[in-house]
């Protein structure tokens, strides 16, 4: 058995019977409508069971997904810093997670519309909820990440996965995505977590300085105008102020979906520059904790800086602190749209609507202060 065959996305011959199962699936045609409007399911159907490799399903499926998501749910999506990408080099993109599945699929269609390969893809096992959803996910080159257990579980599914990265990259020839944190940032404060640094070294434990930067880390910001699943963001950072937020069945699902067809405005995309020797070389005399935590400040600062700002983050700045400091950022239309989407916190029975109030207006918000400080830093 491949040392990784427990978390590794499906070979090219695993293809055809993975197809099979997805259309004999209750939801394939489900799937069919959104994916292929006006098409028969039956012609979609001999299209996909004709399907041999990775990249078959991911040019006529996964980049059909993405066209439909861009058309339906955005009214601009664009980009910059592709052009800094060597087609015949292999990166680790790390970004920011405000979408759980847009973030990264976004990103494979930059890819491919530039001319680059697509990149494998981390994927929670709590995601993994259905046959469905693991072949979906395992022909779109998604890797197995475990979460929770014990300490020593923790650590050794770690260790798995930092040396799966490092093999991918330097062995197998194939770039990566991953988020710098596990779960979605909910406050509107990207904050990447030194343990996902700590865990990148794992696979390099004598050279530290080798072990960032043989990866070739390519910080990605990511913007939505329209914050994904932001009142359903707003309810849980609301429900988790004095307990242990628990997900309620199906919960994970719900945002995949909402987070699909939720109109997002205008998305953009920065790909920062890459994290180099040169960079981490002033970080060499530090401890090993604070060598990881240096490295995740640098990424956040050129995540943070990168992020584009829209007239909703400045909006909820001035309706959260009550001024109009940042009047000068948007219009009166642009003011009563957001107030006339801020009304649907009004359907949730809350016994404290002022905090809700104050929770949704921080997601928006914080992307403000965090690239003041971002940009003040660099």
């Amino acid at each position: 058995m491949n040392n990784f065959d427990d978390i590794r996305p499906y070979y090219d011959e695993e293809i055809p019977a993975a197809m099979q199962r997805i259309v004999d699936s209750n939801f394939f045609g489900l799937l069919c409508t959104y994916v292929y409007p006006g098409h028969n399911p039956a012609d979609v159907r001999q299209m996909m069971l004709s399907f041999k490799t990775i990249r078959d399903f991911q040019l006529e499926v996964m980049r059909c997904v993405n066209e439909q998501v861009i058309r339906r749910s955005t009214t601009e999506f664009t980009y910059d810093g592709v052009e800094q990408l060597d087609p015949q080099k292999k990166y680790l993109f790390v970004s920011n997670h405000r979408d759980i599945m847009l973030d990264a699929c976004l990103l494979q269609y930059i890819l491919y519309k530039n001319g680059h390969e697509t990149t494998e893809i981390t994927f929670g096992a709590n995601l993994m909820s259905s046959p469905l959803v693991i072949d979906i996910g395992k022909c779109n080159k998604m890797f197995r990440v475990e979460r929770g257990g014990t300490m020593r579980d923790f650590y050794l599914s770690s260790r798995h996965l930092s040396d799966y990265i490092r093999y991918v990259l330097t062995q197998k020839g194939q770039s990566l995505w991953i988020a710098q944190r596990n779960g979605r940032t909910k406050d509107g404060c990207d904050q990447t977590d030194q343990g996902i640094i700590k865990m990148f070294c794992m696979s390099c434990p004598d050279d530290k300085i080798r072990a960032l930067s043989e990866l070739h880390i390519i910080p990605v910001s990511v913007s939505y105008e329209w914050e994904s699943c932001d009142v359903l963001k707003a309810l849980e950072l609301y429900e988790s102020r004095f307990s242990r937020y628990v997900k309620k069945p199906g919960e994970d699902l719900n945002s995949i979906l909402t987070g699909i067809a939720q109109p997002k405005g205008r998305v953009h995309f920065s790909f920062c520059p890459q994290v180099t020797e040169q960079d981490l070389l002033p970080f060499d005399g530090l401890t090993t904790g604070d060598y990881h935590r240096a490295v995740a400040h640098l990424l956040d600062s050129r995540i943070n800086a990168a992020y584009r700002l829209r007239p909703n983050n400045y909006i909820a700045h001035d309706l959260r602190y009550g001024q109009q400091h940042y009047a000068d950022r948007y219009t009166t239309e642009e003011r009563d749209h957001f107030l006339q989407h801020m009304q649907k916190l009004q359907e949730f029975d809350i016994a404290e609507p002022d905090v809700l109030r104050d929770i949704f207006l921080s997601i928006y918000s914080n992307p403000v202060e965090t690239q003041q400080k971002a940009t003040q830093q660099n």
